[in-house]
């Protein structure tokens, strides 16, 4: 989206809440027309804790199989952009709120956005604790004879591994 529409969509959202407020307080009356927009805020902070729960526990176990979770990250976005338009007083923000909540919607959306975006995970992404699998190609494993380890004279923490620094200056303590 441009940036040059955001302006554009902040004149023009509350002027159609406002006409939206307008017609169906007309139709129904005003009390029942603010106690919609109060059940609805209720309905959507209820469904918003009841997906964004089982999102999440999706997201961990992909992510315990060693996974991306690109899916379920961008349904979590969405979820979570439903929750704050439920929460936003007015009807339209509602409606839209509540349709990306269904499923079928949030699909919709996410093989829109799958052509379009390339979710890339850091190394050891999904990876519990020790050492990387042999055979990863992001490991190089090395023998202590192929291990060379060489002071850094631009580093500032030169001469702290037992080393003289470049200068010749004795080796620095780190107390702990």
């Amino acid at each position: 989206m441009p940036l040059a529409l955001i302006p554009v969509l902040l004149l023009v959202i509350p002027i159609l809440e406002i006409a939206v407020f307008i017609l169906v307080g007309n139709l129904i009356g005003l009390w029942p027309t603010l106690g919609l927009v109060v059940v609805t805020a209720i309905f959507g902070t209820l469904l918003l804790r009841r997906q964004g729960i089982d999102t999440l526990t999706r997201i961990q176990a992909e992510t315990r199989a060693g996974r991306v979770p690109a899916r379920e990250l961008v349904n979590g976005v969405m979820i979570a952009i439903a929750g704050v338009l439920l929460l936003t007083p007015g009807l339209v923000t509602d409606t839209l709120g509540f349709l990306l909540f269904v499923p079928a919607i949030r699909d919709a959306v996410w093989n829109f956005l799958k052509a379009r975006v390339v979710v890339v995970a850091s190394s050891g992404f999904g990876r519990g604790p020790g050492p990387a699998p042999r055979g990863d190609p992001d490991v190089v494993d090395l023998s202590g004879a192929e291990f060379e380890r060489r002071p850094d004279p631009t580093s500032p923490w030169r001469g702290t591994d037992g080393q003289a620094g470049p200068d010749g200056e004795p080796p620095r303590r780190i107390l702990h």
